[in-house]
Order: C-alpha cells, then sequence, then structure tokens
C-alpha cells in the first residue's frame, strides 16, 4: 500500500523576512519594493552605564514582572515620562 503525503495548507505571508532581503542585496538584486518610505526615521541609538543600588533595581525588576516587560522598557519608559513632564512643567513658567 502507497503512502500519500498530504500538503498541510499553511497560512505563510509569501514577503521575505528581513534576512532573506538582506541576502538579496548582498547579492545585488533590487530590493527597493520591500521599502515603503513611510517609517518615521530614528536616532542612532547610544549605549550608556547606570549604576542603580539594589533596592531600586529590585522595585524595577517587580514592575517589570508586573507589566510584563523587560527591565530596559521600564526604564526607558518611566524616563521618557519623566522628560516630558520635565518639559511641560517648563512650558508653563
Amino acid at each position: 500500500m502507497m503512502k500519500r503525503k498530504i500538503k498541510a495548507k499553511t497560512l505563510k505571508n509569501n514577503k521575505p523576512t528581513a534576512d532573506e532581503i538582506a541576502e538579496l542585496a548582498m547579492k545585488g538584486k533590487n530590493i527597493s519594493k520591500y521599502f515603503t518610505n513611510k517609517g518615521a526615521m530614528r536616532a542612532p541609538v547610544q549605549r550608556v552605564n547606570v549604576d542603580f543600588t539594589l533596592d531600586m533595581l529590585n522595585e524595577l525588576d517587580a514592575l517589570a514582572k508586573e507589566l510584563n516587560i523587560s527591565r530596559q522598557a521600564v526604564i526607558k519608559s518611566y524616563l521618557r515620562q519623566a522628560l516630558d513632564q520635565h518639559h511641560l512643567s517648563r512650558q508653563e513658567k
């Protein structure tokens, strides 16, 4: 008895991955059709080292766990919020 292979239908998106696009670019292929130019350009990221007390790290970790995000995401979000509040308060004066 011969077994037949049944092709499973997949909902695969036919768009190439970033790695596949990079590979096409390395081969000299035109990859402009994969870019819409609708996204905003972001400034480059600069890495910094910051020292925190153990208590502060524990608070950050607890908050990160509660929000289900990384410690870095907590720090960046709260710092952005604090900077925005600072700028708003300076405008009111």
